[in-house]
């Protein structure tokens, strides 16, 4: 079994790799979440812009006014096609970020776990050894002394 010393050298390891595991959860989480804002925005600015789309549309329009609406239509949802992607794209590293910090919990409470064993051994083998130390003595104390003549 790992001494205790190598153990609390382990953990502070796993503790140090968990912190980083930690951080780059947290970024990939920001990431996402900045993504999905801009998703929404795009979509907000599609739906403002169909409204207003079928407001002139209704009051008539040029067909050279209604082929830019089209062709601007067509560029926000090949943005908004895009920026679903990247959404898509941020929540798999969240995914992946969140069961590389799992890993990095898990082997730190392993090893946590391993030096509480180790230091309860350690215990249990101390209480053995005075325990044996107080046994050998009162077995002196309540032997006769020999004589050496």
């Amino acid at each position: 079994m790992a001494t205790p010393s190598t153990l609390a050298t382990l953990i502070e390891l796993a503790n140090k790799a968990s912190d980083e595991a930690a951080k780059r959860l947290a970024a990939a989480l920001r990431m996402h979440e900045e993504a999905k804002q801009k998703l929404d925005l795009l979509m907000g600015y599609r739906k403002d812009y169909a409204e207003r789309f079928q407001n002139d549309l209704a009051n008539g329009m040029g067909a050279m006014q209604f082929n830019n609406y089209q062709a601007f239509m067509q560029k926000l949802d090949q943005a908004i096609a895009g920026q679903d992607r990247i959404v898509v794209d941020a929540l798999k590293r969240v995914d992946q970020a969140r069961a590389a910090w799992c890993a990095a919990e898990q082997k730190k409470m392993s090893f946590t776990t391993l030096n509480a064993r180790a230091l309860k051994e350690q215990s249990r083998r101390d209480a053995a050894r005075d325990q044996k130390q107080s046994d050998e003595f009162a077995n002196r104390r309540t032997q006769p002394k020999r004589s050496l003549t």
